[in-house]
C-alpha cells in the first residue's frame, strides 16, 4: 500500500530554517513526480515546489523562490524541502505529493509555524 509520511515540522522564529522530509513506501518512488504543497488556515492548498523524477528539474512558487529548496534521494525513497529565511506567512500545514499519469498519493501533512 502506498504511503507518504512527512516529518520535520515545528515552531521556528522568523528568519530561521527547517528541513521537511517525506518518506515513501509501497510504490516505485523513483518513477513519480514529487511536490510539496501547503495550506494555511482558511486558505486553499497551494503548490510550493516540485521536482522531476531524476531530480534535475525543479519549480518553485514565487513566494518561496530563493528561500526554499526541494530535493530527492531516490535511494532512500525520500523527498526533502529545505526552508530558509522563514517568514510568518510561511505558517501552514505542509504536504508532500507523489504522482504519475495514473496515480497520486498524499501524505498526512506536517505543521510549520513561524512565530516569535
Amino acid at each position: 500500500q502506498a504511503r507518504l509520511v512527512e516529518s520535520g515540522g515545528g515552531l521556528v522564529q522568523p528568519g530561521g530554517s527547517l528541513r521537511l522530509s517525506c518518506a515513501a513506501t509501497g510504490f516505485s518512488f523513483r518513477t513519480y513526480f514529487l511536490s510539496w504543497y501547503r495550506q494555511a488556515p482558511q486558505k486553499e492548498r497551494e503548490l510550493v515546489a516540485s521536482i522531476s523524477t531524476s531530480g534535475e528539474s525543479t519549480n518553485y512558487a514565487d513566494s518561496v523562490k530563493g528561500r526554499f529548496t526541494i530535493s530527492r534521494d531516490n535511494a532512500k525513497n525520500t523527498v526533502y524541502l529545505h526552508m530558509n529565511s522563514l517568514k510568518p506567512e510561511d505558517t501552514a500545514v505542509y504536504y508532500c505529493k507523489a504522482e504519475n499519469v495514473v496515480f497520486n498519493f498524499w501524505g498526512q501533512g506536517t505543521q510549520v509555524t513561524v512565530s516569535s
